[in-house]
């Protein structure tokens, strides 16, 4: 476990649960949903995660890439589907760390979960005001590669709660809950309690407001949010590709509608996102 402290802020990384933040707390007040690090059982509940090399899903966990259809490993319980990558599933290491601050680091070989070869860094950096994270993810395939990154941020779960953005487009989901077509939209400015269980949008400005109490920043344009009634929180999850964009562009959609990288042996994709503390 690891501890970084920034005026009131606290922050608790479990790099061996899939280079995970553990919590973010103000004082002791927890800002998302929270656990001690070494309480941490499962990197699914930690209070924000990295998503590497895809996020949302990939449909019935297999990708179609080059006329060949390869099987990745199922999301664990009895979903069909391959869920918000694998380097959730896997152990970082730390490459540097001070008191504010820290480096993560994950290097994956080609195997059944993911047929190519990739490395990635999760930087970590706590101010007074905020939590400030960039994802960086390098092809380390001797072929072009699909690539892309988000994050899985947890806010816990509260009466009144009110969530707000602006989007273009949002994705309408099948019976198997993946996207089946895009339909305008403002984007959603209410009670939390009242969002759907799943949605996908596009064009989406970059900032979530929940409340006075905090936002949520990046300079990715699409956001994935989940609303799960027997969960006690709500995912907020700022990611660079539609969900299931690989087998979307096997199906021929553009890459560049889907937001899927193909990354060329050595290239690098790289993002940021801010977890600001509102008012106390």
């Amino acid at each position: 476990m690891t501890e970084l402290r920034a005026g009131r802020l606290r922050c608790e990384l479990a790099p061996a649960l899939g280079g995970a933040v553990a919590g973010l707390w103000r004082d002791d007040v927890p800002l998302l949903r929270s656990t001690p690090g070494a309480q941490l059982a499962s990197a699914r509940t930690a209070a924000c995660l990295p998503l590497v090399p895809f996020s949302n899903r990939v449909g019935q966990a297999a990708v179609v890439w080059q006329g060949t259809q390869q099987p990745l490993v199922r999301h664990p319980g009895d979903a069909p589907h391959a869920i918000q990558g694998l380097a959730w599933q896997r152990p970082w290491s730390v490459l540097d760390e001070d008191e504010s601050s820290a480096m993560l680091a994950y290097e994956h070989r080609a195997d059944a979960s993911w047929p190519f070869a990739f490395d990635c860094s999760h930087t970590i950096r706590l101010s007074p005001q905020a939590l400030e994270m960039t994802l960086a993810v390098t092809n380390q395939s001797p072929q072009p590669a699909p690539v892309s990154l988000g994050w899985r941020a947890l806010l816990p779960r509260a009466p009144g709660t009110r969530l707000a953005w602006h989007a273009s487009g949002r994705w309408e989901f099948d019976l198997d809950r993946l996207p089946a077509f895009c339909r305008p939209t403002s984007g959603h400015d209410g009670d939390a309690a009242a969002l759907p269980l799943a949605q996908a949008y596009e064009g989406w400005d970059g900032t979530v407001l929940a409340g006075t109490q905090l936002a949520l920043r990046s300079g990715l344009t699409r956001l994935v949010v989940c609303n799960d009634p027997d969960l006690d929180c709500i995912a907020l999850e700022p990611v660079s590709h539609a969900p299931n964009a690989v087998h979307l562009y096997a199906a021929g959609a553009p890459t560049g509608e889907l937001g899927l990288s193909l990354l060329q042996p050595g290239e690098s994709l790289i993002a940021q996102c801010r977890i600001e503390a509102g008012a106390a």
